[in-house]
């Protein structure tokens, strides 16, 4: 069968969740037994979002392949459970640099260059690199908003796409805002005809229409915006609020909205089994106790700056049963003075990644604070650097210990910019960087660890050779390996030519281990990550 393809395009504003929706069809179409990977492609000029502020953009996300992506990837590995790579989210600086590149080589022969068809094509030739054989359904997400004037290209491209591949190859579905109105005690479907309506100029028609709502919509008012919008009268869907995300392909499940992509695309006619999902809910709806975790951090006023991260410590609370309570401490606050009363009350503590040098020393207080107090901790990332740099000063009594990221002469560099690693996997960093200026001062990607035996690292994972996702441009010292080692620091996992510290722990703890890459970007509902797991399973022992 050749591979069928779902655009999703979203209205009204933004942030409505066509994400989650378009995640939530994904594993509705793979619980009917199809194969199904997920396209986001982003209008915005920047050529990946690895260089922009969360506070703009939410997290950045990490594939295998050392991909940085937009956060809604996350979500589709999350409900997907496969792992997806570059080719699964373009930008409009990506595809515009690509075409400039070209021409740049001479490849148009001196023609104009325009964004159609150049533009276009090449967004065309992106999405339809999805196809294969083995594959089903491609869905693709188009962000930002119907009316966007960068987003035009890409509506245009999907545009030509329909004619290109045929009706029956593809379908568009909108995601659009039916807001609820208090002081009128309805709903307004203005919005959502206004909005199709600017997608129809363009010369697209939307063939299904799914509603943001606060509460689910009547079918008296689901016939008027199929009457207003020209869709089938049962191809609009509700999409209300829910208690929690993983409640959407159930939710979508119940109003009928993967039979009817089934009927429109001419898929084959299975039930879908959503009994994994239905335990899921249970579990997440029933849980036997609670644990309260910290996250000590600097972008405390977005939780999406920790998507992933907040997801990862959801799902290690489904793994033990608790629902997991988050307080997010702003790393900046705390002094040694009310250290204590910061973190008081804590059942576990997190210190999550990040860049720079602001809020390192009250992070440095919180690793403290978990260490002498014998309080669960997990440090990712910088996290762990900070980590040990915090053993190095108060265990060692290195008073200068610090990292060159925040002293470029420090007297004692725990942690530097190492550069050997830059030979290490060439060929895949050559292969990935081919057609981008992706740089060369970021471990980005899948590496390989060798974790060793009788560690908590090794009881998570029960493995001893694991590979985990990076992002990060400085390494841990060896020079200070072996005094550190015998201060009772445990280095429990290394590269396989342990030329590179990956795991960390500290002997005499109940639970303290820190990492260097991010296990966030390996957790799935369905298959927690096991240092999240063990993690929770801490604190919900420090909890009783």
């Amino acid at each position: 069968m050749k591979t069928k393809f779902i655009f999703v395009t979203g209205g009204v504003l933004s942030s409505l969740g066509k994400g989650l929706s378009a995640a939530s069809i994904g594993v509705l179409l793979k619980a009917r037994g199809l194969s199904v990977t997920i396209q986001k492609l982003d209008p915005y000029i920047n050529v990946d979002p690895g260089t922009m502020n969360p506070f703009q953009h939410g997290e950045v996300y990490v594939t295998d392949d050392g991909a940085e992506t937009d956060l809604d990837l996350g979500h589709y590995e999350r409900y997907l459970n496969v792992p997806l790579s570059q080719k699964n989210n373009y930008t409009s600086g990506s595809i515009y640099h690509k075409v400039i590149t070209k021409e740049r080589r001479g490849d148009y022969l001196g023609g104009t260059v325009q964004v159609i068809p150049h533009i276009t094509d090449e967004i065309k030739k992106c999405v339809l690199s999805l196809a294969s054989d083995d594959l089903d359904v491609a869905i693709i997400e188009i962000g930002g908003t119907v009316g966007d004037i960068e987003g035009l290209p890409f509506l245009e491209a999907i545009r030509q796409l329909r004619t290109d591949l045929g009706r029956e190859q593809c379908m568009y579905i909108h995601l659009t805002l039916v807001p609820y109105l208090k002081a009128a005690g309805e709903h307004k479907t203005k919005p959502t005809q206004h909005s199709v309506k600017e997608l129809r100029s363009i010369g697209i028609q939307p063939d299904m229409i799914i509603c943001r709502c606060e509460k689910p919509i009547d079918d008296h008012l689901k016939h008027k915006i199929a009457l207003f919008c020209n869709v089938d009268r049962d191809a609009v869907f509700s999409c209300a609020d829910v208690k929690n995300i993983y409640e959407v392909p159930l939710a979508f499940y119940d109003e009928g909205l993967d039979q009817k992509i089934a009927i429109m695309l001419r898929l084959p006619a299975k039930n879908a089994d959503l009994a994994p999902w239905q335990n899921l809910l249970h579990n997440f709806n029933n849980p036997k106790g609670n644990v309260k975790i910290g996250i000590v951090g600097k972008y405390v006023d977005l939780k999406e700056a920790y998507k992933s991260l907040h997801e990862a410590l959801v799902h290690g609370g489904l793994a033990n049963r608790v629902t997991v309570e988050l307080e997010y401490v702003n790393s900046e606050e705390i002094t040694t003075k009310n250290v204590s009363s910061k973190l008081k009350g804590l059942d576990g503590i997190l210190v999550p990644g990040g860049f720079g040098h602001r809020g390192v020393e009250g992070k440095m207080l919180a690793i403290n604070y978990a260490r002498e107090k014998k309080v669960p901790f997990f440090g990712i990332c910088l996290g762990m650097q900070l980590a040990v740099i915090e053993y190095a000063r108060n265990v060692l009594g290195i008073k200068d210990a610090t990292s060159v990221e925040f002293d470029e002469n420090a007297k004692e560099p725990i942690i530097y910019l190492m550069t050997e690693w830059y030979d290490f996997r060439k060929e895949a960093v050559e292969k990935r960087d081919e057609d981008t200026d992706k740089g060369g001062t970021l471990r980005l990607g899948a590496y390989p660890c060798k974790v060793r035996s009788k560690t908590n690292a090794f009881t998570a994972y029960g493995e001893e050779m694991i590979s985990e996702r990076h992002r990060h441009r400085y390494e841990f010292n060896n020079a200070y390996y072996k005094r550190l080692e015998e201060a009772g620091m445990n280095f429990s996992g290394v590269s396989p030519d342990e030329t590179l510290v990956e795991i960390v722990e500290v002997k005499d703890h109940p639970w303290f281990l820190a990492c260097q890459f991010h296990p966030e970007f390996k957790s799935t509902p369905m298959n927690p990550h096991p240092l999240f797991r063990e993690f929770i399973k801490a604190s919900k022992a420090n909890s009783k």
